[in-house]
């Protein structure tokens, strides 16, 4: 079974050298590969070449907007429907449930916000009619043999806050935005239950770089509104975004989070433990929560992970005479004193993510990969390029 699996990648939570260099190697093929296949700009799920590998007709998957987010007042940034992808399990899956949460960054002022309710990122009306499930979310048995036949779904995410916007924090002023992340959550997550994930037996919330961190910051209610005998498990891939400085000393990402939490009153949202302690948008770095999380929780990060290169270590407000461009769109451009630069952030995540090594209910896979998702390709997730650490691939 899968999710029993989970717990027999605890012993790759610690890593020698060695293990480091294999994970390297691991990655020199496909680095190369995935440059062709991953945006720079953008947070969102990468796009993929449709032509390698085939997609077919049983690999789309249709859209569904959700039938009571209406009622619920669960709206996109532009106040249009939210929605979502399912596709049904079958026979030994059929009682078991993978529900991921797609990324796509966040909107920390009115004018990003509402540039982003003009995409498929703030309103339905964009949404793609059918989309590929791919990688995690394939029903081939050759490329996802753990999960092929679970009950799967893709929650569009439209909001902005990763799934943890609240209407109180709207403009009375006649601006057209929605802040209804959380509500958008609920609706959805009241949905497949009343699907039949209320029966389920085994559960996984998952979700890509926003939607990994969506799926930290809501694993524990997805836990609680299911079967007390259901094992579950919440899998961040992409999504341990570090509270650290950028190359000129300043802490643009958690400047960002502050005003993400204050835009879209995401306080209330947000871990109670830690939001008592600290500056509540401080509670949006998966550092300063994971340990109260009570759910089993599964990390796939690389160490190198090139979103939070370009957007956290090096913005591009941080690189005013482009001395970084090249670096920071190809590793290959990089010099030795920014390489250095870059190892630094590698050690400034294994440290972020030390204490958690302590987490014998938890686990990891972190390889040293120039990427950011890795399970939502099939690439990336099951085939003869995978990364691997000691021959161990990310099977949760």
């Amino acid at each position: 079974m899968a999710i029993p699996r989970f717990s027999s990648l605890l012993r790759c939570r610690k890593w020698a050298k060695s293990d480091w260099l294999v994970a390297s190697i691991g990655c020199v093929l496909i680095v190369f590969f995935l440059s062709f296949f991953f945006d720079p700009t953008s947070d969102s799920v990468p796009s993929v070449d449709r032509s390698r590998p085939i997609i077919s007709p049983s690999d789309l998957v249709k859209l569904k907007l959700s039938s009571v987010a209406k009622e619920r007042g669960a709206f996109c940034l532009d106040g249009s429907l939210p929605g979502y992808h399912f596709h049904e399990g079958s026979g030994s899956g059929s009682q078991s449930w993978l529900v991921h949460l797609e990324g796509g960054g966040w909107c920390n002022t009115v004018a990003s916000c509402s540039a982003r309710a003009l995409t498929k990122l703030g309103s339905s009306n964009y949404f793609e009619q059918e989309v590929a499930f791919q990688g995690v979310l394939s029903s081939d048995p050759s490329q996802n043999p753990e999960f092929f036949n679970w009950n799967k779904v893709a929650i569009r995410y439209c909001d902005g806050a990763s799934f943890s916007g609240r209407p109180e924090a709207e403009f009375k002023n006649g601006t057209r935005l929605f802040f209804r992340g959380q509500l958008i959550w609920e609706a959805i997550i009241d949905e497949l239950l009343s699907m039949g994930m209320s029966d389920a037996k085994q559960a996984i919330l998952t979700g890509c770089s926003a939607g990994g961190l969506a799926s930290l910051i809501h694993c524990d209610y997805f836990r609680d509104h299911l079967p007390k005998d259901a094992a579950v498990k919440c899998v961040s891939d992409g999504g341990y975004f570090l509270n650290v400085p950028d190359v000129l000393g300043n802490p643009t990402m958690r400047s960002f989070y502050h005003d993400v939490v204050n835009l879209q009153g995401v306080e209330k949202s947000l871990d109670q433990k830690c939001v008592a302690k600290t500056e509540p948008s401080k509670c949006m770095f998966p550092q300063e929560f994971l340990k109260n999380i009570r759910t089993p929780v599964f990390l796939v990060n690389p160490a190198y992970d090139f979103w939070q290169i370009q957007h956290v270590l090096v913005p591009t407000s941080a690189d005013p005479d482009k001395s970084w461009a090249k670096c920071r769109l190809n590793i290959k451009e990089c010099d030795a004193e920014q390489i250095k630069v870059l190892h630094g952030f590698r050690s400034s995540m294994m440290t972020a993510i030390g204490e958690f090594h302590q987490n014998k209910d938890g686990g990891m896979f972190i390889d040293s990969c120039y990427a950011h998702c890795q399970t939502v390709m099939s690439v990336t997730w099951h085939s003869l390029t995978s990364p691997r650490i000691e021959n161990k691939v990310k099977d949760i």
